[in-house]
């Protein structure tokens, strides 16, 4: 078959999970050569007149090497996109044109070019339950069924697609999200970040990564950690997000604040894997999370709450423990365990890293989104 011209349409500011795994993605294809891939980024702008605007998911594009165009928008729908869209999908001579979220979702299906291009749809799942995430699964339920394909990241997710967004079983796929290696670390490195979060030495690490929001539930970790009553650890959240303040005074009524330690952004996140004894994922819900790939390739002992595709990803007491959401006793314990034997957090490390290695890995998915986008053009 001949080169097959993607144009990806996706909202992003940063490098979030979603993005990230594009990312890989268009690297892993350009290795190949099959595929040709653009991105059209939405930027907010309320003067298109006024030069290329940059943020940090337009640095990792250009640093990968990635080709892309800046869709200038007003607002958060604006109806001024649908021609760029167009244009952008024509200039690209598009074979297939895809969309990332709710929104470019939507902007697809109104613009009409679901009807010109085969359309295939990556869903990603979704945040916190507010208003505007009712009004954006409204918006799913009309955009996504007109797709060509829904491409999901695990199991529950295509079930509740099928039961709750109209979309007909016979076009989903589940394809989980990839992990490349863990680039090589550099020991002082990591010894450094370690003195610039002051940590002493001797203590033991426990690690959480992720967005400060409520669906996260980095307040039942907080709980976990106060129950475990151990003066050799130290608690270490990374990421940033709306719910911090309200986290950062769990802490403090909880008695634990000079044992937990607000890391902030960061964009490279290994020496932190790497200075863990424990990664810890208290999610109520998780599709295929990056973070826990991350800890998989890492070999940093894994505990994590059992929903959404977490169990698709890792197994339990085989290469992490599961225990279930909203429950910090079952936290604690879990994590004393890892703390405690050795032979355990040995085991488990090793089962995990092979299987990300085996089945997450970024040829793994490129072979099967290669696949979805070759059965779409073969379609009639």
């Amino acid at each position: 078959m001949s080169l097959i011209r993607v144009v990806k349409f996706m909202e992003a500011a940063s490098v979030t999970g979603p993005a990230a795994n594009v990312i890989r993605f268009c690297k892993f294809a350009h290795t190949i050569g099959e595929v040709k891939i653009t991105i059209a980024v939405f930027h907010r702008s309320a003067s298109p007149g006024t030069g290329t605007p940059w943020n940090t998911f337009f640095d990792a594009l250009t640093s990968a090497g990635i080709e892309f165009d800046v869709i200038r928008e007003k607002r958060r729908f604006d109806p001024g996109v649908i021609g760029q869209m167009r244009e952008i999908a024509s200039r690209r001579q598009a074979d297939i044109v895809a969309s990332h979220a709710v929104k470019s979702h939507f902007l697809v299906r109104y613009s009409g070019l679901n009807r010109r291009y085969p359309w295939v749809a990556y869903h990603h799942g979704y945040t916190t339950e507010d208003w505007k995430m009712r009004l954006y699964i409204e918006l799913d339920r009309w955009s996504l069924p007109a797709a060509r394909r829904v491409v999901t990241v695990c199991g529950p997710f295509a079930k509740m697609l099928a039961e709750t967004r109209g979309v007909s079983p016979d076009r989903i796929r589940v394809l989980p999200n990839s992990m490349e290696p863990v680039p090589p670390q550099d020991p002082q490195a990591i010894q450094t970040l370690s003195q610039s979060l002051g940590l002493p030495e001797n203590v033991r690490v426990i690690l959480t990564i992720g967005r400060f929001s409520s669906e996260k539930r980095q307040v039942d970790l907080l709980r976990a950690f106060a129950l475990m009553k151990r003066s050799d650890l130290r608690l270490v959240l990374v990421g940033s997000g709306i719910d911090r303040r309200e986290l950062e005074r769990a802490a403090a009524s909880l008695g634990i604040a000079h044992h937990v330690i607000f890391a902030g952004q960061h964009r490279n996140v290994w020496p932190f894997y790497s200075m863990a004894d424990i990664f810890v994922l208290p999610s109520l819900s998780e599709g295929s999370p990056n973070v826990l790939l991350e800890a998989m390739m890492a070999r940093t002992p894994i505990v994590a709450t059992a929903v959404g595709g977490v169990p698709e990803t890792v197994e339990h007491e085989t290469s992490a423990l599961l225990v279930p959401p909203r429950d910090p006793e079952k936290l604690a314990e879990a994590m004393h365990r890892l703390l405690d034997s050795p032979e355990l957090s040995a085991r488990l490390t090793a089962n995990a890293f092979a299987r990300v290695k085996e089945h997450f890995s970024p040829r793994s998915y490129y072979e099967r989104c290669y696949g979805i986008q070759k059965s779409v053009l073969n379609e009639p």
